[in-house]
């Protein structure tokens, strides 16, 4: 609904008829923090989060859930956080990009290493892409979801400057027989709880 640029792709009333018809239809809604905000606004949020930490990404992702889909995951990959977990000052204090999925009754954030890449075309729909293809597996959507963020975080790490500007990840990273060392993951996950405090990094 909205590209990396900030430019609208949908016109306001597509964005209403996402929402009333196909939200409740959805097992996994996987919006960027700026089309979270549009699905909010569009359904007449007066106020929506300003994004400043974690928990504000919870928070965003806890007010889409009862719009009709089981499980919303937040892709903060457009906003990477400092060490604790918090909107960073400088771009040089970008350290984790943090994924939020929220269902009804649990929480669950996946945290992963920054990468200083601008090959990162394409990373939302490969994201959705792979935890779809997970789920059709017979994953449970924790697990999909889990396996999809490696899935994006190889891609990014093994992608090659092709062209000019933003190129595409890494599709094909796995392919080979014997996995490259360097794709190791850094992501870890863990469940969210009310009392969860900033400061605590992976």
């Amino acid at each position: 609904m909205i590209a990396t640029t900030g430019a609208q792709l949908l016109p306001n009333a597509a964005v209403t008829n996402v929402r009333t018809q196909l939200l409740p239809l959805t097992t996994v809604l996987t919006p960027n923090i700026s089309e979270a905000r549009l699905l909010l606004e569009n359904a007449g949020a007066k106020i929506t989060p300003e994004i400043k930490n974690v928990k504000d990404l919870v928070q965003l992702a806890s007010l889409l859930q009862p719009m009709g889909p089981k499980y919303v995951l937040v892709k903060g990959g457009h906003m990477p956080l400092d060490k604790d977990l918090n909107v960073p000052q400088q771009a040089t204090e970008q350290k984790y990009v943090v994924d939020v999925l929220h269902t009804d009754d649990k929480t669950t954030v996946f945290i992963t290493e920054f990468s200083h890449s601008k090959n990162t075309h394409g990373t939302g729909c490969s994201l959705a892409s792979a935890i779809a293809s997970n789920l059709a597996l017979g994953s449970s959507v924790p697990d999909a979801v889990e396996e999809a963020c490696r899935y994006v975080e190889a891609g990014i790490r093994t992608s090659v400057d092709l062209g000019h500007g933003n190129g595409p990840i890494n599709h094909f990273h796995s392919v080979g027989m014997v996995q490259d060392p360097s794709c190791e993951s850094s992501l870890r996950m863990r469940e969210w709880t009310a009392d969860d405090g900033l400061g605590r990094g992976p």
